[in-house]
């Protein structure tokens, strides 16, 4: 599930990269991730064969942008596999993948498409996302604090779910949904207020 290494590319050709990596995140910031690709190869002052030829697709250039927060996602999910109680790092690591799905407007979706997808450049890492998911899930079941009825598949819409709010509705709301949601599945729940501050501390 590791990503295969990049050839080496030449330092006009790094630099054009760079340059369409900085202006796609722009773009998607404050138009989503269906925002037009011609008009991040524009803002970037190449031509649009020159994206392609970095990023063959939309999916391509989205991985790249998200290959550093994955990895501190997935440090973040393995740290709590061994550092919190099961039910508490279960809720930081639901808020810590709100959070990171919610980057971009659309992103969710694109994420969702991906883990279904073993083609897409994202299979891989919504894949090791859903296993920390389903690690994390795991430990909290086997000390009793999540309902034994409750799955990966019910964990993995709830950020989807609470992440697409975050695109539409206040920060507030999405804490809610997560919190109120999560309440039900476990049979006790930490202090709902001090997990969520202190998964934002850990986030921000």
């Amino acid at each position: 599930m590791t990503e295969p290494p990049r050839r080496r590319l030449r330092a006009d050709a790094r630099r054009n990269r760079d340059r369409l990596l900085a202006e796609a995140d722009a773009v998607f910031r404050q138009e989503g991730t269906d925002a037009p690709l011609d008009s991040v190869a524009r803002r970037a002052g190449v031509a649009i064969g020159t994206l392609y030829g970095h990023f063959p697709n939309r999916r391509a250039l989205v991985g790249s942008l998200l290959r550093e927060r994955n990895q501190a996602l997935f440090q973040h999910g393995q740290e709590l596999l061994t550092s919190s109680p099961p039910a508490q790092a279960l809720i930081r690591w639901v808020y810590a993948v709100v959070e990171h799905a919610a980057a971009y407007q659309g992103l969710a979706a694109v994420l969702a498409d991906g883990l279904g997808d073993q083609e897409s450049e994202l299979h891989a890492s919504c894949v090791r996302m859903t296993d920390i998911s389903d690690q994390l899930i795991a430990n909290a079941r086997a000390v009793g604090a999540l309902r034994r009825d409750v799955t990966g598949a019910d964990i993995f819409a709830l950020m989807n779910a609470a992440a697409w709010t975050r695109e539409h509705l206040p920060l507030e709301q999405a804490d809610r949904l997560v919190a109120l949601t999560m309440d039900g599945m476990l049979t006790r729940a930490p202090n709902r207020n001090t997990t969520t501050k202190q998964d934002r501390s850990q986030n921000s």
